[in-house]
């Protein structure tokens, strides 16, 4: 952004440019405290000189930007081989299936575009239907809902159609790719559907959050530009604003010049709300996301408020995440909460146990990532409670490693009994269990999959929360 920009939109900021790095700028970073006058960082007067401990923080945040940028490439390729070959398998019913049928000459050839070709994240877990036994009004039905639809916005278009009609019986109003200004391509998925009871419609928005493979994605989450918006809204994490739909030259406006082959996440989904909600005043909507997915769907609002777009906040139900990092400091925590309480907005943030998402960045003087709102935290066991703030809020201790890994063993031993104690439906395959086997060597990084938080939302307990949808 632009700093003749930034005095509309923020007044404080610090934009990093992973494409201007050179290999003697890193040096530079880590020697000298005055920032100013270099082509890799844009910020404003007051952030030009930065501490030691910053400086590292932002060291490790470009330059592990400018390597995925190297990566995203061969990332990409091997993510669509992994995928292939997975789907591949599947086609032909099985390893030992794919073999005999190449030896007759009758290999299945998977269809990337099909309703059966899945994700890697829809292999660790192929569920599809809702859970019979919890209806709306049911206190979880929306959050069961809501994972499901941060899980199923992992696929593609005609997965989406035929599980939306087929197995939710609802309607699938669109499946989006979405353009990033600062990534010079599309780099931001969501979809929206809509239920319908009588005159009542529910419009759900979800997000999609980082696939294993997306470089692009994973360059968002670790791009630590921030930007301090005015009118008290606080300082706010740059790379989620940026997969948004921050505009290099403008900033954050309250409307710009659609161009159709680029759409922008933010305008056009709320134009498309404007009119859908326009059409049947008894219509409201949710915004759900899980991990990158989830911080979206939070800045969702944060940016209709910030617009001061009251008649689309006045409609929306609640907010939906799970897994989701951290998106801004203590006072755009304040800001969000003020607008959540004042719009009646249910806000449920969900992490599962060990998950090591919601615990970056880290909330300490240097990085000024701050939670806002209570957190449904739920443990290994299923057993939830609501919290200020997940225990082990940054993660890494030493004094947790042993417990961490000890309850990642415990999580790859459940994976065996589950079947019997909670039912057929809650079997994991293999792929799953090779997960889980990584997690047991770095703690946190299993318990981030989507199958934790489709499996949480179901099983904890009822009446963690008094409240009906």
């Amino acid at each position: 952004m632009a700093r003749s920009c930034s005095k509309e939109f923020a007044s404080n900021y610090m934009l990093l440019s992973p494409q201007n790095l050179g290999f003697l700028d890193i040096f530079y970073i880590l020697f000298s405290k005055d920032l100013k006058n270099r082509t890799f960082i844009d910020c404003s007067e007051g952030t030009r000189e930065e501490s030691c401990r910053r400086r590292w923080i932002i060291f490790a945040s470009i330059v592990a930007q400018k390597l995925l940028f190297l990566l995203a490439k061969p990332l990409a390729l091997l993510g669509s081989k992994v995928e292939y070959w997975l789907n591949l398998v599947s086609s032909n019913g099985g390893f030992f299936a794919l073999v005999l049928n190449y030896l007759q000459g009758k290999v299945v050839e998977p269809n990337i575009e099909s309703a059966s070709f899945f994700s890697v994240t829809e292999y660790t877990d192929k569920r599809v239907d809702l859970d019979q036994n919890i209806k709306p009004g049911d206190w979880r039905y929306l959050s069961v809902l809501s994972i499901m639809a941060a899980k199923a916005s992992y696929e593609n278009k005609a997965y989406l159609e035929t599980i939306v009609r087929d197995h939710w019986k609802m309607e699938l109003l669109g499946s989006f790719n979405f353009w990033n200004d600062y990534q010079e391509k599309a780099t931001t998925q969501a979809f929206m559907c809509r239920e319908t009871r009588g005159d009542e419609e529910l419009i759900v928005v979800s997000f999609r959050g980082t696939e294993v493979f997306d470089a692009d994605a994973w360059s968002s989450d670790v791009d630590l530009s921030w930007y301090e918006l005015h009118c008290g809204v606080g300082k706010v994490h740059g790379g989620f604003l940026k997969a948004l739909g921050l505009q290099k030259s403008l900033g954050f406006p309250k409307e710009i010049e659609q161009v159709d082959n680029k759409p922008v996440a933010y305008y056009f989904i709320r134009n498309m709300l404007r009119e859908l909600l326009s059409a049947n005043k008894n219509a409201k909507f949710i915004v759900t996301g899980h991990s990158l997915g989830g911080a979206l769907a939070i800045l969702f609002p944060g940016i209709l408020a910030f617009h001061k777009e009251d008649l689309l906040l006045e409609r929306l139900q609640g907010v939906y995440t799970f897994g989701q990092p951290r998106v801004g400091d203590a006072k755009f925590g304040k800001f969000m909460e003020e607008q959540l309480k004042n719009n009646s907005i249910r806000y449920f943030r969900t992490v599962y146990c060990n998950d090591i998402v919601p615990r970056l960045p880290f909330d300490d003087n240097n990085f000024m990532f701050k939670h806002f709102g209570e957190c449904l935290y739920i443990n290994s066991f299923y057993e939830g409670q609501i919290v200020a703030e997940e225990p082990n809020k940054n993660y890494f201790s030493l004094l947790d490693a042993i417990p961490k890994s000890a309850n990642a063993v415990w999580e790859l031993a459940r994976s065996f009994i589950i079947p019997y104690t909670r039912g057929t439906e809650y079997k994991e395959g293999a792929l799953l269990r090779v997960i889980r086997v990584v997690g047991v060597l770095v703690p946190g990084i299993s318990a981030h999959i989507p199958q934790n938080y489709v499996n949480a939302s179901r099983l904890v307990s009822s009446g963690v929360l008094d409240i009906d949808d």
